[in-house]
């Protein structure tokens, strides 16, 4: 075992072009992120993908007073992964979002297929080395990279593949999460 896992975080297709919640610059980290996914299946890591998978009737929506339109709805065409991303069929998909009290933008808020915390999952296989792309930025990458943080995990952030909502907030958040100990990639 590498003690080292990759996070792609909801790279979904809502974050994507078109999408319900469309972050700017989706697209143009998929050609990265592939090469990371391939990096990360050659050196036998641990590749986790992660996901909203809101309920229909959520805080998070705008509709219900969150701040949010709708988006990744459980079991959407808007919720599926992007089929760009050349995802490995062995992915642990980490599963967040799914509190209708609860943004869940932390891949540590969510759990595996068998209902295992996302923390404990990476202890259990003895993983303390976190690589961390996907969508977005400013929102669930900095969540999770800032939780990954306090469990204590080195984490690195691929800054070339990852975008976020909006360019100031993502500048912020990259810079929060360097300052906070993850290194730049």
């Amino acid at each position: 075992m590498s003690g080292r896992a990759l996070l792609v975080v909801d790279m979904q297709n809502d974050f994507g072009p078109g999408g319900a919640l469309a972050v700017a610059g989706a697209m143009r980290v998929v050609p990265a992120l592939n090469c990371h996914l391939e990096r990360a299946v050659a050196e036998c890591w641990t590749i986790y993908a992660s996901r909203d998978w809101h309920p229909p009737v959520t805080s998070h929506f705008r509709e219900f007073g969150g701040p949010w339109p709708a988006h990744c709805v459980q079991n959407t065409e808007g919720a599926s992964f992007q089929k760009a991303v050349r995802l490995p069929a062995d992915i642990i998909v980490i599963t967040k979002g799914q509190d209708p009290e609860d943004h869940g933008y932390s891949a540590f808020d969510g759990t595996t297929p068998e209902g295992r915390p996302f923390h404990e999952d990476l202890r259990h296989r003895g993983i303390d080395c976190l690589y961390v792309a996907g969508l977005a930025t400013d929102y669930c990458v900095k969540q999770s990279t800032l939780d990954a943080l306090r469990r204590g995990l080195h984490v690195t952030l691929l800054t070339d593949a990852i975008a976020g909502v909006d360019p100031a907030d993502s500048d912020r958040a990259i810079a929060d999460m360097h300052a906070a100990g993850a290194e730049l990639a």
